[in-house]
């Protein structure tokens, strides 16, 4: 393999799904691996012999760490099924030492934690009702009161945790529980203003997103956007990733960056970094649930 970056192969399909046409089934095949010849071909041919439909193929071949990240969006016969199709591609995955996943269009359950700022909330919560997130949104989790009208307004169950130092591992295990009970497939952190125990960080792996501005580390603690204000930025901005045990710090989804000039105060900076965060966590969100993102290491490989 040589292709150094995306490489997306359009449909030849009407702008409708094929399951819309037809009545049949459309899955997304993800898998990352070693880089060696033959892995397309062989996922390809795999496809072909059971009778799909390729409607969307990319693929990155990192030439540094010499792997190769694919997503392949597909569609036919209805009998199929995500674990069916493992089962019979796991001779060429164990061919191939590769991680891989299928599934098909059920949608992933999202759960929002949130504090006392509501602005990524309520954008979610938008999207989730126009039908552009690409998850359902199935509860919200808060250590306040303060947004329980919001979520109960748009239909969402609102549970209150409160976390001190002292209730802070019953609180954890309290989330956890709610993530079993609700079959929670990812954990969203809308401004969510606790910082999570290495223990919660580590159960929640791969399938937790956080959002902050994009200051960090230069403008740590409280009021970071009267700190960027003193120093005169010109760059607001704000980052989704995956949550780790290292705070802040894993792998990067999504950042958006809007250009600021002298005349913004910390109001109209605090204001655009809104901006910036709801799109970005936005994004993440969408492109996590669409199977669009791909663990490389310490980074992604997102196929918008």
């Amino acid at each position: 393999m040589t292709l150094v970056e995306t490489t997306p192969i359009k449909s030849t399909l009407p702008q409708a799904s094929a399951s819309e046409d037809d009545g049949s089934r459309r899955f997304v095949l993800t898998l990352s691996c070693i880089e060696r010849a033959g892995i397309v071909q062989a996922v390809t041919t795999f496809l072909f012999e059971r009778g799909f439909n390729i409607e969307e193929h990319q693929q990155f071949d990192d030439g540094l760490r010499q792997t190769l990240h694919l997503r392949t969006a597909f569609s036919g016969s209805p009998e199929y099924s995500p674990d069916a199709l493992k089962e019979e591609f796991r001779a060429i995955a164990d061919r191939f030492d590769m991680k891989f996943g299928f599934h098909d269009e059920t949608k992933q359950r999202v759960l929002v934690m949130v504090s006392k700022f509501g602005h990524c909330l309520n954008d979610l919560i938008f999207r989730w009702r126009g039908g552009s997130l690409g998850g359902d949104l199935v509860l919200v989790v808060s250590n306040h009161e303060t947004h329980r009208a919001m979520a109960e307004a748009a239909g969402l169950p609102f549970v209150h945790i409160p976390v001190t130092p002292d209730t802070k591992a019953d609180a954890e295990r309290r989330l956890l529980e709610l993530v079993d009970e609700y079959n929670i497939d990812l954990v969203v952190l809308a401004r969510y203003m606790q910082v999570l125990s290495d223990e919660l960080s580590r159960a929640l792996e791969g399938r937790a997103i956080n959002i902050h501005h994009s200051f960090l580390p230069g403008f740590k603690g409280a009021r970071p956007y009267h700190q960027a204000y003193d120093r005169g930025v010109k760059l607001v901005g704000a980052t989704a990733h995956y949550v780790t045990a290292d705070l802040d710090e894993g792998p990067i989804i999504e950042q958006e960056v809007i250009r600021v000039d002298h005349s913004y105060g910390p109001t109209a900076l605090s204001t655009v970094g809104q901006d910036a965060e709801a799109l970005a966590l936005s994004r993440a969100v969408r492109w996590h649930c669409e199977h669009r993102v791909l663990l490389n290491q310490t980074s992604t490989v997102v196929f918008r």
